[in-house]
């Protein structure tokens, strides 16, 4: 019969499992290296600990400080100076962290003939409830076609097939100001990075991901190639990934009106490229592949881009474009 290990032991096991993670990953050269230093009172690698523990104990932060059960709990003042610090950068922070954990614990154990990608993706950030909250948006749901409040996290991630592990990401408002409920608070210091991710916030996204690819080299992280999904799949977003970073882009095409790829000296939509194209007789999945021009980068060399149609699994009489 299996033994059920009372509450507390559980959660000193997860503490002690925290702390040797921590120590293991030299968080606090890396908090330094972030700028995040101790002011006053408790450290960051405290405090940084105490908030890591209560997300795998499924616990809710405000509840916990402002209870009396958690005796070691620091003061609720501490842990919001920790997190409203403008000066803090937490994304590089996140960065050095996640490099330290794929390069010495994920490497090692991916075989060299396996690819490593880097993957971008945005996703809805609910705030429904919400009325005050600085830079509050409304904000297009890709999935429910409605727009919500809240903000939209574009997160760049690394991968092996099997583990995906998150490298930076930022949290995106609305470029319209007629969408967005608050703006940047006035008070923050305009030298400071709190304030960089501000204006970083009402960027496009399509713009907003140079930004993030930035802080990130992929030689050192061993990734060749960036996977995104259609709503980045424009060939002017594809050839500056190509002709600015070590990259190559592997993504989803969506059929759009204005967007045209060059073909054996005339310029096509994706729908009408597919006419032209010569298909695969039968069932084949793959239905067409052709070789098109994006255009010219900075130094007037084309970028060239082999566009794969094919068949849709859910609709065999559709097709798709990659």
């Amino acid at each position: 019969m299996a033994t059920i290990l009372p509450e507390n032991q559980i959660n000193q096991e997860l503490n002690s499992s925290v702390h040797q993670f921590f120590r293991n990953q030299k968080l606090g050269t890396l908090l330094n290296q972030s700028n995040i230093r101790k002011e006053a009172g408790i450290s960051p690698v405290m405090l940084v600990q105490f908030i890591f523990s209560l997300v795998l104990q499924k616990k809710n932060l405000y509840r916990t400080l402002e209870s009396a059960r958690e005796p070691e709990a620091p003061a609720k003042d501490a842990v919001y100076r920790l997190l409203n610090n403008a000066t803090y950068n937490w994304r590089k922070f996140l960065l050095l962290l996640s490099q330290n954990v794929i390069t010495q614990n994920l490497l090692p154990l991916v075989s060299e003939n396996r690819e490593r990608v880097l993957i971008l993706d945005d996703s809805l950030y609910s705030r429904a409830r919400s009325k005050s909250v600085e830079m509050l948006a409304l904000v297009h749901d890709h999935t429910t076609g409605k727009f919500v409040r809240g903000f939209r996290m574009l997160t760049l991630g690394w991968s092996d097939g099997n583990t995906f592990v998150p490298l930076a990401f930022s949290l995106l408002s609305s470029e319209k100001q007629s969408n967005r409920f608050q703006e940047i608070n006035p008070t923050i210091d305009k030298r400071t990075v709190g304030y960089k991710r501000r204006k970083e916030a009402v960027k496009k996204s399509t713009e907003a991901l140079f930004d993030l690819l930035d802080d990130i080299n992929p030689l050192q992280l061993c990734a060749r190639t960036l996977l995104f999904d259609s709503w980045f799949a424009f060939p002017k977003v594809i050839k500056r990934v190509v002709s600015e970073y070590p990259l190559e882009v592997v993504c989803m095409l969506k059929r759009m009106h204005r967007v045209y790829y060059t073909y054996e000296g005339q310029k096509y939509t994706l729908t009408q490229l597919y006419q032209v194209v010569r298909k695969k007789r039968g069932r084949a999945k793959i239905l067409a592949s052709v070789v098109v021009s994006l255009g010219l980068d900075d130094n007037e060399k084309e970028i060239q881009a082999r566009i794969v149609f094919v068949r849709d699994r859910n609709r065999s009489k559709n097709w798709l474009a990659i």
